[in-house]
């Protein structure tokens, strides 16, 4: 790994809690030896799908029936067993946005789904755009399988799509009678203002699937998400395409543990944490890359998005980072077609705030040369 690592989109392993994880750990043991002798089901464990329908009532106001919330292992396995549900194995097209989340482009191109990008903005999902999209497909005859979206702190971007966007994505999709799929993984790693209610809290439609994770707050090597979806044959219909004899039981009964009467006190800690570090970033850059570069200010989630003067070589720039130590993520990882662009983005997360500091100034070092060489073949 790179002293400098910005590639790495992680949780803070600094406010990892160690002791009270294994405090948690010894008594789930004790209290759950009958259910790790047996198998989870379709479902998985009770007490921590009781636990998030609760994380969602608390932050979206919707009361979720915790028989309709399945545990997975991690929001990816959720997004899998989406496509796979709905996608038929012919014909089969999603839209989402151009710039999305790189595992989600990666599982799809896998299953051999044809993916339309549409194009996103400082608000995330151009809707007019999505719309023109859907036009287009209808006119060639194609129905979409389903709208894929992450509609907050967006991944590459940490964008955030405001409500009345929200509204006209709904809009747009009801009028095309298209199943929207949101993935809210982010949703709790939030810094500033309100919180914009999620896609699934602002439509009681038939077609809505909501994916979280507990990666983000928590930490990724648990391997939790979970899904839920608007009416129970679409939910069924996704639960249905599990073969794995349902998710990790000792994960689940030490993570409730742990996070029960104490989720959103966790999350606080955890985001005072990563706000000082995204901080520590805006202020890097302005401070070394304020005349050359522009880029994103996300009110949560763990990413910053920099846009590099036009025609930079993004390859070299990679080479010459790499000799000072420092890592990052090619912008065209994130693109639905891997088209390049003038872009990468940052992940603040992992690395600590006196190396952002030290990485920050040695990627303007490395993004100056990298110019200077454009400019002088």
């Amino acid at each position: 790994m790179d002293p400098f690592d910005f590639s790495t989109g992680t949780t803070n392993p600094e406010t990892f809690p160690t002791d009270a994880l294994a405090q948690a750990a010894a008594r789930a043991v004790q209290a759950h030896a009958v259910e790790l002798n047996t198998y989870p089901g379709r479902l998985g464990h009770e007490g921590l799908r009781k636990l998030m329908a609760q994380r969602e009532f608390d932050r979206e106001g919707v009361r979720l029936d915790p028989e309709r919330i399945a545990l997975t292992n991690g929001s990816m396995q959720a997004v899998t067993l989406v496509a796979e549900a709905l996608c038929e194995g012919h014909d089969d097209i999603v839209v989402m946005e151009e710039y999305c989340y790189s595992g989600t482009i990666r599982a799809y191109r896998g299953l051999g789904i044809e993916m339309a990008g549409v194009p996103v903005d400082g608000h995330g999902m151009r809707t007019d755009a999505l719309a023109s999209t859907l036009e287009r497909l209808r006119s060639a005859g194609r129905v979409p399988r389903f709208i894929y979206v992450l509609a907050t702190y967006q991944n590459p971007t940490g964008h955030v799509m405001p409500r009345d966007r929200r509204m006209e994505l709904l809009r747009i999709a009801r009028e095309h009678r298209c199943i929207v799929v949101e993935d809210n993984c982010y949703g709790d790693v939030h810094f500033d203002g309100e919180k914009v209610p999620a896609l699934y809290a602002l439509d009681d439609g038939p077609r809505q699937v909501y994916l979280c994770s507990l990666s983000k707050i928590f930490a990724p090597g648990v391997r939790l998400g979970y899904l839920t979806a608007s009416s129970p044959d679409l939910f069924d219909r996704i639960v249905d395409r599990r073969f794995d004899a349902g998710p990790n039981t000792l994960a689940a009964a030490i993570t409730a543990e742990f996070l029960e009467g104490r989720l959103w006190e966790h999350c606080e800690m955890a985001n005072q944490a990563l706000k000082a570090k995204r901080d520590a970033m805006l202020a890097a850059l302005e401070a070394g890359l304020g005349n050359t570069c522009s880029w994103s200010r996300p009110p949560g989630g763990m990413f910053i998005w920099v846009r590099l003067p036009d025609g930079t070589d993004c390859a070299r720039l990679e080479a010459i980072a790499a000799e000072r130590g420092v890592s990052f993520s090619q912008g065209s990882d994130f693109h639905v077609d891997g088209q390049s662009g003038p872009y990468i983005r940052l992940a603040y997360g992992f690395a600590r705030v006196a190396d952002i500091h030290e990485g920050i100034a040695r990627l303007a070092q490395s993004i100056e040369e990298a110019i200077g060489h454009r400019a002088h073949p």
